[in-house]
């Protein structure tokens, strides 16, 4: 699996929780085997995500598209997420969405 980033580079996520029986992969993790379908320097981001777990609710591929654009002070970033596991509620997405963007701003922002 390769992971460079642009199209068909590939990776894998294993997100852990503190609390046991958040996981969908176990009873403590998440794996997420992502890809990336597009890569527009300063512009665009398109990956695929193949969610793994041994329940279909939460088991499949959702395709992320990052779209970046001039703002007052430094950029916007608009996510636009399909197919998203029907087990994976509107709530907890939006949270997961926030936490992802508050690291992203986190890391871009560092002295």
């Amino acid at each position: 699996m390769s992971s460079i980033p642009g199209p068909a580079g590939a990776f894998r996520m294993t997100l852990a929780f503190d609390a046991p029986g958040v996981g969908k992969s176990s009873a403590d993790t998440d794996v997420v085997e992502g890809e990336f379908l597009e890569l527009a320097p300063g512009e665009r981001v398109r990956q695929r995500f193949t969610f793994r777990s041994d329940d279909p609710r939460f088991a499949g591929a959702m395709t992320m598209t990052w779209r970046l654009s001039p703002a007052p002070g430094g950029a916007r970033v608009t996510v636009e997420a399909e197919n998203v596991p029907v087990g994976i509620s509107a709530k907890d997405h939006e949270a997961g969405m926030a936490a992802s963007l508050d690291n992203l701003a986190d890391y871009v922002e560092r002295p």
